[in-house]
């Protein structure tokens, strides 16, 4: 059994741990909290043990925490730093390279640069096994882990046939538990959106991927609007959703009016954290005008990126085979009847 510390207890850090406490082959060996807040007794109350950092430990005096993050985290097996975006790079440079630690960060930090985290962005779908003897990786944004379901499968299919890919990426502006960010009534664009370069990195440079980024406001999900361009006439609209048939983490929705609808559907059926954890292919939106395909999808944001965190998990701590890295996160997730209820329930009508 392998030990694992999730170093930050906040949208994605929550997920983790409880998804990763139903593993038999993992020991949580607790969460790291920096603020003394009420997601400490959350946290507590669901069994974890809380560690702090040792210079706040005073701060947490009204709590039972169980230690300090810098002892902990000797004793572990992995870290996966689930901290704000910034911070994972102090940590590493604080906490887990000193101690030769590995670690998973997430999508908040850099590949590049004075204040890298990492070489490598992981993809399941693409680079699962380039994982195996890192000590550090980056877990790819919510966006940029959706581009992977979904570019992946049509380069396989279409491989040099497809002259380019221009996304236009409509983002959430917060969390659905993010009390703290004020959702402003105003649309938003990024100048140079750093989603690009992180799917290059580790799909190719020479990938033909061109990307626009707003940030709308809403809590409910991402879309994405992308044109694939096809040296010669475009395959057919039933061709493209057929490559997702059997694919992992993408249903295929006909009938869905916006992501609250599918929002308000998981949490009816009682999906954990309201999440359904994959990509969601609008086909009643797919178009094909001679050489363009026009797609459009909509990403789980933070729920999309917690079965590829245990994913990666795998592939550094056991170096699993991909299959059965994969059947091992269905026993968890699930993700085989998420995908049957969605497509049932967002049928052609």
């Amino acid at each position: 059994m392998k030990r694992v510390f999730v170093n930050g207890y906040g949208s994605i850090g929550s997920r983790i741990a409880q998804f990763i406490a139903d593993d038999q082959d993992i020991e949580v060996a607790g969460i790291g909290k920096h603020s003394p807040d009420e997601k400490v007794t959350d946290a507590i109350s669901r069994g974890f043990k809380v560690y702090v950092p040792k210079n706040k430990v005073a701060s947490f005096k009204n709590f039972n925490i169980s230690g300090t993050i810098e002892d902990i985290i000797s004793d572990c097996d992995l870290v996966i730093d689930a901290s704000p975006g910034g911070a994972g790079y102090a940590n590493k440079k604080t906490l887990y390279e000193p101690k030769n630690t590995r670690a998973i960060f997430q999508g908040g930090e850099k590949i590049t640069g004075e204040e890298s985290v990492a070489q490598l962005i992981f993809n399941s779908r693409v680079n699962y096994e380039k994982t195996f003897d890192r000590q550090f990786v980056m877990q790819g944004s919510c966006n940029v882990t959706g581009m992977g379901r979904i570019i992946q499968p049509l380069k396989e299919k279409y491989g040099k046939k497809i002259k380019r890919l221009d996304a236009i990426l409509i983002r959430r502006w917060a969390d659905l538990e993010d009390s703290k960010t004020e959702v402003k009534d105003s649309i938003e664009w990024s100048h140079k959106p750093h989603h690009d370069e992180d799917v290059k990195s580790y799909m190719g440079a020479d990938t033909p991927l061109f990307i626009r980024a707003f940030k709308v406001p809403t809590r409910q999900m991402h879309v994405h609007s992308m044109d694939i361009r096809f040296d010669g006439s475009a395959p057919n609209a039933a061709e493209i959703i057929s490559i997702y048939k059997n694919e992992y983490g993408v249903a295929t929705l006909y009938s869905a009016k916006g992501t609250k609808d599918i929002r308000d559907y998981a949490e009816s059926i009682k999906f954990s954290f309201k999440d359904t954890n994959m990509i969601h292919l609008h086909a009643d939106l797919i178009e094909v005008q001679d050489d363009v395909v026009k797609l459009t999808y909509s990403d789980d944001q933070t729920g999309i990126v917690v079965p590829e965190n245990h994913l990666l998990m795998q592939a550094m701590l056991f170096k699993r085979k991909k299959e059965d890295a994969f059947r091992h996160t269905e026993e968890l997730f699930h993700m085989a009847e998420k995908k049957r209820m969605l497509e049932e329930h967002f049928r052609r009508q």
